[in-house]
């Protein structure tokens, strides 16, 4: 820790998320967000007088060579995570990386080794994990309250019309909805199952290789299984269910986000007319209690996160990886989706 106990944070990205981040992380105690970074300087000065940030560059190689930045949150386009990542955590900086921190398993791994080697932070922003009704729901299933846990099932599907400025249909900059959307219920699937035992997936590529559309089936040991569902060209229902053998729980859309869930238990009366409505306060945009906990952890002197650790984000990305190996390739006249009528902006806010 600094003297003055605060830990100064550089932002590199300039986006949707970085600024709705920041207004949280700006609300944390201990930090000062002194500096934003964007490959476009007039982007990153307008970010900075925004939000009322003292400095902003275009130079992300002068960031990482300051030494009074001590930590770094990344929200880039997805295929450059990995190497803005490593090359901040070889410069001695903790980094909190969007997800998907990285394109694939080997190279989270990665990333993982290098913070370790470094000794230095290193956590995917899984900001789900650390949603307080993310974890009421798991301290719930934990409690017995709907019996032995047999399956779940978690969709997330929204259409991000390409004429609205999506960066998803740019091949050099996204892996596509799977690991966009996908990894919010593969997620999901793996805190309450842990890694599945087998994968059977289907899906779509686009000619550049990225993937729109997939469906899969997460199977477990004891006959336990989960269905998820992602996709960027189409609706899927964007909530959430776990059931087991006394009743289940439903998570409303969008369930990474959502404050409030249903227990369906307890007697049929419940269950089919009056669920148990378990609801808890927001902090800001709801990042708060992720970053909180992350600027603790670094201020402990650890390497990871208990609650997002390195094992359970290999994990993760072992199992993306084996759905997209399934997936296949497109008919060739496949046209990206239109905006609905009266839309005008991409909704990137969906996606945090």
């Amino acid at each position: 820790m600094r003297p003055d106990g605060v830990q100064r944070w550089g932002i590199v990205g300039a986006g949707s998320i970085s600024r709705t981040v920041v207004a949280d992380l700006a609300s944390c105690q201990g930090v000062d967000v002194s500096i934003v970074q964007s490959r476009d300087a007039g982007k990153a000065a307008a970010f900075a007088q925004e939000f009322g940030i003292s400095r902003s560059t275009g130079d992300f190689a002068g960031l990482l060579a300051d030494p009074h930045i001590d930590a770094v949150y990344i929200a880039t386009p997805f295929a450059t995570h990995h190497a803005l990542a490593k090359k901040a955590l070889l410069a001695g900086k903790h980094v909190l990386v969007e997800k998907p921190m990285a394109m694939n398993a080997a190279e989270a791994a990665d990333l993982f080794a290098v913070a370790s080697r470094m000794q230095v932070f290193l956590m995917e922003a899984m900001w789900m994990k650390f949603n307080p009704a993310f974890r009421r729901l798991h301290d719930e299933l934990a409690a017995g309250r709907i019996g032995e846990v047999r399956s779940m099932r978690a969709s997330f599907g929204i259409p991000f019309p390409a004429e609205l400025g999506s960066s998803r249909w740019d091949h050099s900059r996204s892996p596509g909805s799977l690991l966009d959307q996908g990894i919010y219920p593969v997620t999901l699937a793996h805190t309450i199952f842990g890694p599945p035992v087998s994968i059977h997936a289907a899906g779509s590529l686009n000619e550049d290789g990225i993937g729109f559309a997939e469906h899969f089936t997460l199977e477990f040991d004891g006959g336990r299984f989960a269905q998820c569902a992602s996709a960027m060209t189409e609706f899927s229902d964007p909530s959430a269910s776990v059931s087991g053998r006394s009743g289940w729980i439903s998570v409303p859309a969008p369930f990474w986000a959502r404050t409030a869930f249903d227990i369906h238990a307890d007697s049929w009366d419940i269950m089919f007319r009056q669920p148990h409505r378990v609801e808890l306060d927001q902090e800001g945009n709801g990042y708060v209690p992720m970053l909180r906990e992350v600027i603790e952890a670094i201020n402990s002197g650890a390497c990871e996160h208990p609650v997002h650790p390195a094992s359970e984000t290999i994990a993760v990305f072992h199992t993306l990886d084996a759905i997209r190996r399934q997936l296949t390739t497109p008919m060739p006249d496949y046209a990206a989706p239109h905006a609905p009528s009266g839309q005008t902006t991409s909704p990137q806010g969906s996606t945090p």
